[in-house]
């Protein structure tokens, strides 16, 4: 008997189906279990892939008209929302801890941080910083 795939322990292959909120032919949308804001939403790729890297070109086009009806829903369900970062972890050293490609669609209201220069650059707090403010933290 061989290794098991890995889409079968995988936790967004094996998520329960009443949990989706949207889908289309090659991907499927989720509210974070662990979010960022209120509102923020992962989508997914159908296939067991581990990267954006691995998506080919129509799941990259289903997911990204999937995000872009994602972003209307939750305009339409919350009017503060005046903002979003998008992000996708690609490898653990990016912080990927879910070897499933999925992109965060994050809403952002005003003032949900003190000061939201820098946006994704934060992932490296010392390069937002210097960003942000033109000097080094």
């Amino acid at each position: 008997m061989g290794a098991p795939n890995e889409s079968d322990t995988c936790v967004f292959c094996r998520l329960d189906p009443t949990k989706i909120i949207a889908e289309n032919e090659l991907s499927f949308a989720v509210r974070d279990l662990r979010p960022a804001t209120a509102l923020h939403t992962l989508v997914l790729s159908r296939r067991h892939v581990a990267s954006f890297f691995d998506l080919n070109e129509e799941e990259t086009a289903a997911i990204e008209r999937l995000v872009r009806s994602q972003r209307l829903d939750i305009l339409g369900r919350d009017p503060s929302v005046e903002g979003f970062n998008i992000g996708i972890n690609i490898g653990e050293v990016a912080g990927q801890t879910i070897f499933h490609c999925h992109y965060h669609l994050i809403p952002r209201r005003r003032d949900d941080v003190p000061d939201p220069r820098g946006g994704v650059r934060w992932v490296i707090p010392s390069k937002a910083y210097m960003e942000a403010t033109g000097h080094d933290a």
